[in-house]
């Protein structure tokens, strides 16, 4: 019993997935709190933004380059067609759906760009100059070590 309270307390004061899913969720709301007066969420914004950058989008890709499980992401997509950010864009094969955004999307998205702006301030300042930098390496070597199963946008 000792030896498993004393691996229980080692999580509670090592976890690196725990630490890294608190960090992610504070920042989430530092985003999701700016973006709000302009309706969006932080999970919204990366979709258009992808979307945006990628011109047409399939879902194959923004899954592989948010890393989005599938279900996830229909479930924004459906909500953003649905408010008429996104739409189907034709396709040779009408099963892969790709998506791309409607003007009232890239509007939106004009919108939002100031609001992530001071999102992003505060999420550096939080995070200070040192953690930027090392986020900035553990993505290159994540693009490293996963290879070309992970997307990232051109």
């Amino acid at each position: 019993m000792a030896s498993e309270r004393a691996s229980i307390e080692r999580i509670v004061r090592e976890c690196v997935g725990l630490r890294i899913r608190r960090l992610s969720r504070v920042v989430t709301r530092l985003y999701d709190d700016s973006l709000r007066p302009v309706g969006l969420k932080t999970s919204q914004m990366n979709i258009l933004v992808a979307t945006w950058k990628l011109g047409i989008a399939s879902p194959k890709q923004l899954c592989r380059i948010l890393e989005l499980d599938a279900s996830t992401l229909s479930r924004n997509v459906e909500r953003m067609r649905a408010k008429g950010w996104l739409e189907v864009a034709p396709a040779d094969d009408a099963r892969e759906q790709p998506l791309r955004l409607t003007a009232s999307g890239s509007r939106l998205l004009s919108r939002a760009v100031p609001r992530w702006g001071e999102a992003q301030e505060q999420a550096k300042g939080l995070i200070g100059a040192e953690g930027i930098n090392w986020l900035g390496r553990m993505m290159g070597r994540m693009q490293h070590t996963m290879g070309p199963r992970r997307g990232h946008l051109p």
